[in-house]
């Protein structure tokens, strides 16, 4: 049997909207009775035709999707990112069923359960009990099912002395809570998210993100809308970057998010100066590769801010020099500021009594850099006439730093689940004490 849960050829959705076009400055009140008689017998053959009303004398095309095609793997966590208008909200509702797709088609194998918004698929009126029912009941299953599975919803949830009041007067965060419990006890193949788990604090963060690596264990599969890049990394393991309703790419989760924020798609976490076209260097010294690895080997572009990793830069001493060349990392922001510059500060000061081939490599302690995307500039100086800078290649390598709620130690002593403000989150020496 094939492990594809969803699947989409051609996947688009047109939406029509009207303009009033207002050219002419002065029109007749002729004018203006005939502009509306034409509207209105307009309108009115496109209701008996089960077209629908489109206010305006013009209309455009929108598409809000166009040609989408990609397939999910069954268990899979999917993050779906983009800038604001990109057609993430649009794709959730057609897999969802709430809206249908103009062109293409989609195939979704199991049940689906989606949290499109705050309170969507909740009756205002009915109590936290009976919409819990009602929701288990959408997604077809029996009263029997839902008992088995309501004592662990309404613990998960928090609710439970509300529990038979009518949800209109629930807060926003009850309603998330309640209504990802549900989503997520009634076992659904296919659980879709729309950004609503921000609303939640830091502690049901904490339990949705363990519910969902429960759920992805059990074989089922999540789709997560975010515009949070750190929690989208948290949480996913592959992404698919949306742009005016298009895929401009997907795969690994890190490398994804590293070409929404750069603009761009290449080989982040290793870089061959020697596949250029001119050499990286000059007469005296060349600059042949860059690359950054974890503490086990493994070349990446995604590290934790818990853990240390590597910047290796290797290079060739074409002649004998007076002193030893001195490698340079310059690291920047997401926003191209300089964040820190960094070379040995006790570098070999014999001569290089042999040309050959080096490596060079710089630990990034951990607790270091705060979350968020950095690029890595390699540059190599050397002293044969003064200080000399062979080389200078900004932006050689990116790198994306990631905070996980559930992995970080310091996240439960603060309590805090929001982002740190800052570029760098050090952990410095502190002492309290009695002034008295």
């Amino acid at each position: 049997m094939s492990d594809i849960a969803i699947k989409a050829e051609n996947l688009g959705k047109k939406y029509v909207i009207g303009h009033y076009d207002d050219k002419e400055r002065y029109v007749s009140l002729r004018d203006e009775i005939a502009k509306g008689v034409r509207a209105f017998s307009n309108k009115t053959i496109g209701l008996i035709r089960g077209k629908p009303i489109i206010m305006g004398n013009s209309v455009e095309e929108i598409w809000a999707l166009k040609d989408l095609n990609f397939e999910i793997k069954q268990g899979d966590v999917v993050g779906i990112i983009g800038r604001n208008g990109a057609g993430k909200s649009t794709l959730l509702k057609i897999l969802s069923r709430i809206t249908e797709p103009s062109d293409g088609r989609v195939a979704i194998k199991g049940r689906v359960a989606s949290l499109l918004e705050v309170g969507a698929g909740f009756h205002p009126e009915l109590t936290g009990r009976e919409n819990i029912y009602l929701n288990g009941s959408i997604l077809g299953m029996n009263r029997g099912e839902i008992k088995k599975k309501f004592d662990a919803i309404v613990d998960f949830a928090g609710v439970e002395k509300f529990l038979d009041t009518p949800v209109k007067r629930y807060s926003s965060g009850m309603y998330v809570r309640l209504a990802f419990a549900v989503a997520s006890h009634l076992e659904p193949e296919v659980l879709l998210i729309d950004e609503v788990l921000a609303v939640g604090d830091m502690d049901f963060q904490k339990k949705c993100l363990g519910k969902m690596n429960d759920v992805t264990c059990d074989g089922r599969t999540v789709l997560f809308v975010s515009h949070s890049l750190p929690m989208i990394s948290s949480l996913c393991s592959s992404c698919i970057l949306l742009d005016a309703g298009k895929i401009v790419t997907q795969g690994a989760c890190a490398d994804v998010v590293l070409h929404y924020q750069t603009g761009s798609v290449v080989n982040a976490a290793r870089i061959d100066f020697r596949q250029k076209k001119r050499p990286i260097g000059d007469d005296f010294v060349v600059v042949n590769e860059a690359w950054l690895e974890n503490s086990s080997g493994l070349s990446k572009t995604e590290f934790s801010v818990s853990e240390s990793f590597l910047i290796n830069v290797s290079f060739t001493v074409i002649k004998v020099l007076q002193r030893f060349p001195q490698p340079n990392l310059h690291i920047m922001d997401n926003a191209g500021n300089y964040v820190f510059v960094t070379s040995p500060n006790d570098w070999d000061m014999r001569a290089a009594t042999r040309p050959g081939d080096y490596i060079a490599r710089c630990e990034l302690p951990a607790q270091l850099l705060n979350d968020g995307m950095f690029s890595v500039g390699i540059a190599i100086n050397h002293f044969e006439n003064g200080l000399t800078t062979a080389c200078y290649e900004r932006h050689a390598l990116a790198f994306n730093v990631i905070d996980r709620i559930e992995e970080n130690p310091l996240r439960q002593v603060s309590g805090w689940a929001g982002r740190v403000p800052g570029v760098v989150r050090p952990l410095l020496k502190w002492t309290v004490e009695d002034s008295l």
